[in-house]
This record gives C-alpha cells, sequence and structure tokens, in this order.
C-alpha cells in the first residue's frame, strides 16, 4: 500500500503486459460547498463552492457536471437561486449580485446592490423578482428584466444583517432571518397592521415588517449571547419554519407572530433548510454533518389531521453541511467535506434500479491532469497555480502485483502561480514536454519549457492574442507543432507554435446561430482531424488540412463527457453520460459496424449503472482494436475483437486470477477487461506500449487537509 504522496510502479494484476506507475503525489482538494440550488424546470443543480467556482449538475444526465464557472478570490458566494426563464444568480460578501451566461459559460455581468456584503437571495415564486438580504440590515427587491435586473425598492431596514430569505408561496409576504428574530414583510399592502406585542404600528408602506418574531438564546439550557437564524422557509398556510445556531428547528405563526412547535435535533447550529414543492417534506443539514427529514404525517390512520415527524438522520458528511436542497425524488446536501451527496427518497423512485442508489460526488467531471509521454512528464492543476512532476523509475523486475522499488524518485520541477485573482480554467502540457499553456477568465498564458539534463528553465510567450482568453480547454497536436484552444463563445482557434513564438492560422466559427461554447476537444495522432464537443449540440469534426468543418456527429441526449480519435483508423470513441459508448468512422462519416453491433446488443446493465462518467480514452499503439477508458473507479480495456458481454455473463470477477489459466481464460471471455485497483482515479494513460500512470487522490487524504470537524461526544464519555 502507498503511503499519500508516493509514488509506486506496480505490475498490474489481471493486465499483467503494463508496469503502472501508482502516483499519489498530486495534492488535489476541492473547494467546500457553499450553496445549492435546485431547478425543477431543468432538473439542473447549481452548486457554488467557497472559491467562488460555480457548477451545474444535470440531473437528468446521470447528474453528469455539465457546466461550470471558474473562481475568484474576492467572489466568496453566500446565496445561489434560479429564476424566470432558467437564468441563475449568485451574490456575496463582496456585495455584488452576479448573473451568469448558461451558453457562453461566462458571467453576464455583475451589480453592486449598495448594502455591502450580501448574505441571502430568494427569488419570488414567480422567478420575477429577486430579493437580496444585507449586511446593513436592508432587504432590497429587484426586477428581473429581459436583460438585467434592476433595482425596485427598499424594505424596512432591520438592525442586524438578513442571513436568509424566504417567499410566501403566493408573493405576497416574506420572511427575513437575522440575528435573534425573524421579520415577516408584506411586499404589496399598504395598510395598518399589528405587530408581534399586539401593538398598533405605523402606517405600513410597501415592504415594511408586520411581525419581529424573537427567537430563544437558550441553548441546552444555558442563555447564548447570539441565536443566528440561519434558514428560513415560509409555507402557503402561513408556517414560517426556521433554523439556528441554538440547534433548533421552530415553528411560526407568521398571522399572529408566535411560536407554535420546538424541535432542538442538535448539538451545534442547524445551518440549512429546503422544502419539497408538495410542503409535504423538508431537509435540514448541521455543523455536526447530520442530515435530518421531517415528513408531514397523519396523526392517525384516518385522521385528516397532520404533523410534522422527524425521520430518520443520515450521517453521509463528516463536516458541516453548509447547504441543501429538495428535489422531487432526492434530499441533495453539501458542505465543508467538499462532497456533493444526493440520497433518493425511496418511495418517490418509480424503478428500484441504480436511480435508488446513494451519489455522493467529490471530483470534478473534468480533466485536472495531462501528462508528456515522452519525457514523462505530468501536469496537476490547481485553483491558482499548477505544478510540474517527472515520474520515478526502477530497474526491477516481479511478477503480477508486485510493487516494484524506485530507484530513482519523482521530481517536483515547476510550481508555476497564476497571474491575479481568478482561478485557472484550464490547462494542458505538450506531448514533447517543451509547452504549458492555461487559461483564466481573463488572460491566456503560454510557456516554453527548455530542459538541459535534469534542469529546466521557462520562459513565457509574450502578446497573446485576447481572444484566446476565457479558454474552455486546450490541446496539442501530437507532434507538439500545434495548439487548438476552445474558446467559451463557441470558436475554436488553431495556433502554430514556432520556437519560442506562435501564429494564428484559423478560428473555426461557431455554427450559425449558436454560441454555445465547446468544452471537450480531441485531434487525431496525425494532426488531421480535430473534433469538438459542447453541452447539448453534437460533436463537430473539422479537418485541420483543409481549415473546414468536416461532419456533424448525430446529436445524442444525453452529454459527451469524453472523446479521442483512434490512431491509423481515425474512428472517433465518444462517451456520454448514460455509460454509453459510441464509435464513429470520420473518413466514412458514419458509425462503424462495432458500434452499430455495441447498440443493437446493448452494454452489459453493470455497465449502465456505474454512476461516475468516463473522463478519458486512450488507444494502445500497437493493439488497434483495444479502447482504453476509465471512471474514478473502474480502468477498462475493450477489446473490440472479443464477443460482447450479456447480462448473464459476470462483468467483473473482484477475486484474483488463481493461476495462469484462469488468466488467460479471463482475457478471452469477453470484451471488457476491468480492473477495480485505482482509485479514486483522476487520470490514467498509456505512457508507451508497457507502461501505464494512474494519479490516485484517496479520499482519506483529502478528509486529513479539512479543519476538524466538530467533535461529538460519545454515550459514557
Amino acid at each position: 500500500m502507498l503511503a499519500a504522496g508516493e509514488e509506486g510502479i506496480v505490475d498490474s494484476p489481471g493486465m499483467g503486459e503494463f508496469k503502472v506507475h501508482r502516483v499519489r503525489f498530486f495534492n488535489y482538494v476541492p473547494s467546500g460547498i457553499r450553496c445549492v440550488a435546485y431547478n425543477d424546470q431543468s432538473n439542473r443543480l447549481a452548486v457554488s463552492r467557497t472559491d467562488g467556482t460555480v457548477e451545474i449538475y444535470n440531473l437528468s444526465a446521470n447528474y453528469f457536471q455539465e457546466k461550470f464557472f471558474s473562481g475568484h478570490e474576492s467572489r466568496a458566494t453566500e446565496a445561489l437561486c434560479w429564476a424566470k426563464g432558467q437564468r441563475l444568480f449568485s451574490a456575496g460578501l463582496n456585495g455584488e449580485i452576479i448573473e451568469y451566461d448558461l451558453q457562453a459559460l461566462n458571467i453576464k455581468y455583475a451589480m453592486d446592490a449598495f448594502g455591502g456584503p450580501i448574505w441571502s437571495m430568494a427569488a419570488s415564486p414567480s422567478g420575477s423578482q429577486l430579493l437580496v438580504g444585507c449586511e446593513d440590515g436592508s432587504v432590497k427587491l429587484f426586477q428581473v428584466t429581459p436583460e438585467k435586473i434592476q433595482f425596485e425598492r427598499n424594505f424596512d431596514r432591520q438592525k442586524s444583517r438578513i442571513l436568509s430569505l424566504s417567499w410566501h408561496p403566493s408573493g405576497t409576504h416574506v420572511a427575513a432571518g437575522s440575528i435573534d428574530y425573524i421579520s415577516v414583510f408584506d411586499v404589496k399592502s399598504e395598510n395598518w397592521l399589528m405587530d408581534s406585542f399586539g401593538d398598533e404600528t405605523d402606517f405600513n408602506l410597501l415592504g415594511s415588517a408586520i411581525h419581529k418574531m424573537l427567537v430563544d438564546r437558550q441553548y441546552m439550557g444555558v442563555s447564548k449571547r447570539k441565536c443566528i437564524i440561519w434558514g428560513v422557509a415560509f409555507l402557503s398556510d402561513g408556517t414560517v419554519i426556521s433554523v439556528d445556531s441554538a440547534g433548533k428547528v421552530q415553528f411560526w405563526d407568521s398571522a399572529t407572530g408566535t411560536l407554535v412547535k420546538n424541535h432542538l435535533i442538535a448539538n451545534a447550529d442547524v445551518q440549512s433548510i429546503a422544502v419539497s414543492d408538495q410542503e409535504d417534506s423538508f431537509v435540514v443539514g448541521t455543523a455536526e454533518g447530520t442530515v435530518f427529514h421531517f415528513q408531514l404525517v397523519s396523526v392517525t390512520s384516518n385522521s385528516s389531521e397532520k404533523q410534522w415527524v422527524r425521520t430518520k438522520p443520515f450521517q453521509h458528511h463528516t463536516h458541516d453541511v453548509r447547504a441543501v436542497a429538495h428535489s422531487p425524488t432526492a434530499l441533495i446536501s453539501g458542505g465543508t467535506d467538499t462532497h456533493l451527496v444526493i440520497r433518493p427518497l425511496m418511495e418517490k423512485v418509480e424503478v428500484k434500479n441504480y436511480d435508488a442508489a446513494l451519489r455522493k460526488i467529490t471530483f470534478p467531471h473534468r480533466r485536472l491532469v495531462s501528462c508528456a509521454k515522452k519525457r514523462q512528464l505530468l501536469l496537476f492543476q490547481f485553483a491558482h497555480h499548477l505544478e510540474l512532476w517527472r515520474l520515478g523509475s526502477t530497474v526491477a523486475t516481479g511478477k503480477n502485483g508486485d510493487t516494484l522499488p524506485l530507484s530513482k524518485d519523482a521530481d517536483h520541477l515547476l510550481h508555476l502561480k497564476a497571474k491575479g485573482p481568478e482561478n485557472i480554467i484550464c490547462s494542458c502540457i505538450s506531448p514533447c514536454g517543451s509547452w504549458i499553456a492555461y487559461s483564466t477568465t481573463s488572460r491566456f498564458f503560454l510557456y516554453r519549457l527548455s530542459h538541459e539534463h535534469d534542469n529546466i528553465s521557462l520562459q513565457r510567450v509574450s502578446k497573446m492574442p485576447a481572444f484566446l482568453r476565457s479558454a474552455l480547454q486546450i490541446l496539442f497536436s501530437e507532434d507538439s507543432t500545434k495548439l487548438f484552444v476552445a474558446s467559451n463563445q463557441g470558436s475554436l482557434h488553431v495556433i502554430r507554435l514556432l520556437e519560442g513564438s506562435f501564429k494564428h492560422l484559423h478560428t473555426f466559427q461557431p455554427q450559425s446561430g449558436t454560441v454555445e461554447s465547446m468544452c471537450l476537444l480531441a485531434v487525431s495522432p496525425d494532426g488531421n482531424w480535430l473534433a469538438a464537443s459542447g453541452t447539448s449540440a453534437g460533436v463537430h469534426v473539422y479537418s485541420v488540412k483543409h481549415l473546414k468543418l468536416h461532419c456533424t456527429v448525430p446529436a445524442y441526449n444525453f452529454p459527451v463527457t469524453a472523446l479521442a480519435i483512434a490512431p491509423n483508423t481515425n474512428n472517433l470513441v465518444i462517451a456520454h453520460s448514460d455509460q454509453q459508448v459510441f464509435e464513429y468512422s470520420i473518413p466514412d462519416k458514419q458509425y462503424t459496424e462495432w458500434s452499430r453491433t455495441i447498440q443493437k446488443q446493448g452494454f452489459h446493465h453493470l455497465w449502465l449503472q456505474r454512476d461516475t462518467p468516463i473522463t478519458h480514452i486512450s488507444f494502445h499503439p500497437k493493439r488497434p482494436m483495444h479502447i482504453l477508458l476509465h471512471d474514478a473507479y473502474m480502468f477498462c480495456i475493450i477489446d473490440k475483437s472479443l464477443p460482447l458481454p450479456n447480462d448473464k455473463t459476470l462483468l467483473y470477477n473482484p477475486l484474483p486470477p488463481t493461476n495462469e489459466s484462469d488468466v488467460i481464460r479471463r482475457r478471452t471471455a469477453h470484451a471488457f477487461k476491468i480492473s477495480k485497483i485505482y482509485k479514486p482515479l483522476l487520470f490514467m494513460e498509456l505512457l508507451d506500449e508497457r507502461t501505464l500512470v494512474a494519479v490516485e487522490r484517496p479520499l482519506d487524504d483529502i478528509i486529513a487537509q479539512l479543519p476538524p470537524p466538530i467533535k461529538k461526544k460519545k454515550f459514557g464519555t
């Protein structure tokens, strides 16, 4: 077993023809989850992280992370919501409201709310208005117009920051959580109203507070200095549910401003709440890492009276659960431990297949590692820097499964810090190891690497054109003479690399009427073909030789997760989020016979039930019938010369082979050779005919670098 940060070389059991570099020194730690927002119309989930990154998951496409917006050092997102027309907004401690362009994958605009840091935001039930809660105690109402948002008015300013907001489903009232109290605002009416102590108030202007409901500061029998209302939810019957720093879930009557029911559920803060559309279920998350599910059930079997009952708690997190969401079929949670957890509601899932399984998403569904095969270099991408490593080597030999001692350790050659406050979007190292490129939202960087013995020197290429910025994908040709850049405006740029400089050769413009960003690129080993895929459109194939569109692969219902072009045949292999794999002949402009056969027979049901997407595809240079691919938890070689497995066949045998004849039998049984030794697997690539590199990131290593969780008392201690 390798310790964190080590590299070992292993003769791969079950695939004994390879030596495998097991790399565990990619010290990647995902940022914690701060907010989640579910959109019922599109069945998509928006997730914001503590570094300002925003991710979009398509729940209908096997929970695939189809889009992302890179973070920024000054953008600490505190609120996230969807508005009318499936428009996405965020707000944070820099005091700005941001709208995202979901087609071009960039920030559409940022607007200062002029209330200091923004702690909360909520869209009206119609989606035509936005409310934000600010540090200065103000609640501000914005109109959502076709192009931007427009400030409409302020509500009554409160004495402390507004930490949570919720609209009544009718859109007439708003509940706002603050420190020590909850305010209820009347959005539209103008009349005399009573406060919660029964005294007549002044004439109520638009957006004035009807009630201020004081929250008990008692926590486990001890009076705390402050009680923070972390979340509120306004129900149709006028009930306001609040969660707070004293570990309580409380039910309030908004008409009278009185407390109806109190649940003490945690010894720490209850930090988040989300209610189902039917208002018969809600979920809360605590600082202890526990998620509680409440359901509205009948008091007796033949009674129409109902009450809220807390059902079984779920402990899928190790740290604070900062955000929760409630889809029609699942409870969704995320927090400091970086995991996005999707727990299906079994009574809502019609077919009890893998849709009923718990999902835990930890790693981004995009590559953070690139490889220079010829020099055996790995480039690791972090939020604000890149690391370049040279793999170790060995002269030892051994039998299958042996870990061989390194005669030369891996070398950390370069730490390249990104310029400015923006996160790195994408990066790549050329196959020859002489070029490194990376992009942020506002700038594109290209460096020339010079290798002299064991030393390297770095020279930045100046005057890179502005149109290369906000690149979503960067790829070098196999001979390292060309650079392909996919911009967020849907165009593809072709750059010729010269000694320490470059020349812009061509730009493939997006198809007429589309501005969809191209997120994945693949270039043929001979350099003649370039394939590009967006988030929803089909895969476009361009002739690099003639600089024109060659063909478009027929569109498919599920997004592409990986693609690659095979040597010699120029067959394009495409993996989709529903785990289907297609092979398309670029010269013939049609699917290959093997692809048609596998679509006719169908993939093994266990293959289709995998819950992490294929993120990388490659090929063996001397075995044209082999396709190599991997997801986070398995590495697979598909041998197209062998028969396909059916559902009665054993797809994967977890037991090690007993003897040499067992090894041969397994290799010839069916087309799919699967190894689950390497996990979680962030990257796997063939370095040469007999050598693989596998980059793993054990979850225990990530948890070890997180802040310590809240310690819970155990019985008898």
